[in-house]
């Protein structure tokens, strides 16, 4: 057995979190396509599109964002990441004025320290989990043991959630911290006391509402857990929770009604407000 190179197995996990691997992953899986088919696949797409997206394709990230191929959060840990479903995300790294502020009083280091527990937490809104490798090499672009002091400073000294694919070792803790979410807006919190307690941006909140709203939706026009799986695109096993609170909501009057205040807002185009009293700041 020959040593492992730990550089060129970190290589082939970013190789695997590329957009034709995604693409190889959804052949491979979905299609049941061998390995030669489905390169043979992306290659002819290649060949077709891409000289016309190239042309008349526009930038998918405004300035500031950065965008980045994840593994999906519903994947379990010790599954490969060649093997895993992916997904896009586009994350907020600087936020303007308020960072050209924040870099000039405390360097990259305290920039890093203070931008990794929200960009987690936006990576996870949008249903993926970052590695140390996409924060270290495709975000920061930073070595990984500087990345790695970075996070043992922040579960030393900061109390916000960082959720990342190698310290959720079980998916429940994922799950349960977004049906939480939810809960609190069916108790009729407000969206300051819920990204309060849950530490959380107005923006990942409101995500994870916007996905249960159309959970509910889907559900009400009779289609399974399966099928609002595939049309919303997030785990089964999330959606199943999200349809089980939607059963809860039937037995109590307050939840009942702030579903309908949440189901009202999702149809209502343009709307501003978050359901049963829950506001932006």
């Amino acid at each position: 057995m020959g040593l492992r190179n730990a550089e060129q197995e970190i290589l082939r996990r970013l190789e695997s979190k590329t957009l034709d691997a995604q693409l190889r992953q959804i052949l491979v899986a979905g299609l049941n396509c061998s390995p030669f088919e489905a390169d043979a696949v992306i290659d002819a797409a290649q060949e077709v599109y891409f000289p016309f997206l190239e042309q008349h394709g526009e930038a998918l990230a405004r300035p500031g964002q950065v965008t980045l191929v994840a593994v999906a959060a519903d994947e379990p840990a010790g599954k490969s990441v060649a093997d895993c479903a992916k997904c896009n995300v586009s994350l907020t790294l600087h936020r303007g004025a308020e960072d050209d502020r924040l870099l000039a009083q405390k360097g990259p280091l305290g920039f890093r320290r203070e931008r990794i527990p929200e960009l987690c937490q936006q990576a996870l809104s949008q249903g993926a989990l970052l590695t140390r490798e996409d924060l270290a090499w495709r975000i920061f672009m930073v070595g990984l043991r500087t990345l790695s002091r970075d996070l043992a400073w922040l579960r030393e000294n900061d109390q916000r959630p960082l959720p990342l694919r190698s310290t959720v070792h079980d998916i429940g803790p994922v799950l349960s911290h977004r049906v939480e979410v939810v809960q609190l807006a069916l108790a009729g919190k407000t969206m300051t006391e819920i990204c309060d307690i849950m530490r959380h941006s107005p923006e990942a909140v409101a995500n994870y509402l916007g996905t249960f709203t159309r959970c509910a939706q889907l559900a009400r026009e009779g289609f399974q857990s399966g099928q609002i799986a595939f049309v919303l695109r997030r785990g089964q096993g999330l959606v199943e929770r999200y349809l089980k609170l939607v059963e809860q909501c039937k037995n109590d009057k307050l939840q009942s009604y702030q579903l309908d205040e949440l189901l009202g807002v999702g149809r209502a185009a343009g709307e501003k407000k978050l359901p049963g009293g829950v506001h932006g700041r």
